[in-house]
């Protein structure tokens, strides 16, 4: 269960039960799953960091799935993304073309949807982040999408490591302003 006024969930990333089948095949199982996808079917923010993407995907609580890297080696630099909608609760404080440098930190990070998919998830403003290059092999450069409500997101990179000037880039601070001012505005519902 999730504490009894939790306003904001993040799933983070890192490895989940040793991601031996697919990055997060296991976790979605994990008991609290339950508890996040209630929370966000109630309207709560739920964001989801490299694995916590994979987990969410994983879970159905975001469309698409993450596979190996295109090029089949963990990457760990900073890369570009685009924000390519404002629609989501985590990318509200941006401007759609705003572009954020992010860490990204993944051997399998390329986000996956058939091309019907992808046209949907366009139509509606569910592609909230495209990389500004092709990283791992992601579908349209895909970094980051939301679901239909905007209350869940997932993303590739890495915002808690792009907040501080003097480590490096601070692309990541729009992001987690975002996911606080979605946890703000949020009326827990449990008790």
């Amino acid at each position: 269960a999730l504490p009894a006024g939790t306003a904001g969930v993040v799933l983070p990333g890192g490895f989940s039960y040793g991601d031996y089948l697919r990055c997060g095949a296991i976790a979605r199982f994990a008991p609290v799953m339950d508890a996040v996808s209630a929370f966000a079917a109630s309207g709560g923010p739920v964001l989801g960091i490299c694995n916590g993407f994979q987990i969410l995907c994983e879970a159905g609580l975001l469309p698409g799935v993450l596979r190996l890297n295109r090029q089949q080696q963990f990457i760990c630099r900073d890369v570009g993304v685009r924000v390519e909608s404002t629609a989501c609760a985590f990318t509200a404080g941006c401007a759609v073309d705003d572009e954020l440098v992010i860490p990204v930190k993944h051997g399998e990070g390329n986000w996956y949807g058939s091309p019907e998919l992808v046209t949907e998830l366009e139509a509606r403003g569910q592609i909230v982040l495209r990389y500004t290059e092709d990283v791992n092999g992601s579908i349209g450069n895909v970094a980051g999408v939301a679901n239909e409500t905007g209350n869940v997101a997932g993303l590739m990179p890495h915002p808690e490591h792009a907040v501080d000037p003097l480590l490096g880039p601070v692309g990541g601070i729009q992001v987690l302003e975002g996911l606080i001012a979605a946890a703000r505005a949020f009326e827990p519902v449990f008790a």
